[in-house]
């Protein structure tokens, strides 16, 4: 760490306690120069999640927009609001665990279906039918007939 007093690159660390909040770290530091003491502060850093749409166009992940469309697939289901506030926080660690800045659009809607599948059936098929866009009842039973596979076998 930089000195702000004589600019010499080393010093070493007095005292280190977290902060009130526990967002951050406190340490007082000792310039190994000058021997003068300073403050400095240690947080994580936040980078957002970038999430590419189909259009091609970027935008910051919105966990409540997650949440949104889940809720919106379970409507009128026996479905808590909990499981699905835990479906999208397990998404977004999933996505900040993977080390990527960026995610495909795509990538988050098949994290969704999954999650969905495990919580309520028929919402995953309602999920699904707005997600891939099924453009006849054909594609609609091809997804229903995967469903019963994956359920018997």
């Amino acid at each position: 760490m930089k000195c702000p007093y004589c600019g010499y690159l080393e010093s070493k660390v007095v005292d280190s306690r977290p902060t009130d909040e526990g967002g951050s770290i406190r340490r007082r530091r000792e310039c190994q120069s000058c021997g003068r003491r300073f403050t400095t502060y240690e947080t994580v850093e936040n980078v957002p999640l970038m999430v590419i749409k189909r259009d091609g166009s970027r935008q910051a992940f919105n966990k409540s927009k997650l949440l949104s469309g889940l809720v919106k697939a379970c409507e009128k289901r026996p479905v808590a609001m909990a499981s699905l506030e835990d479906a999208c926080g397990q998404i977004e660690q999933r996505l900040s665990n993977s080390m990527e800045r960026e995610i495909d659009s795509r990538r988050i809607g098949e994290l969704a279906m999954e999650s969905l599948k495990e919580i309520d059936q028929v919402a995953y098929v309602r999920f699904a039918s707005v997600y891939r866009e099924f453009k006849d009842i054909g594609a609609f039973m091809d997804e229903l007939s995967k469903l019963l596979q994956s359920k018997g076998g």
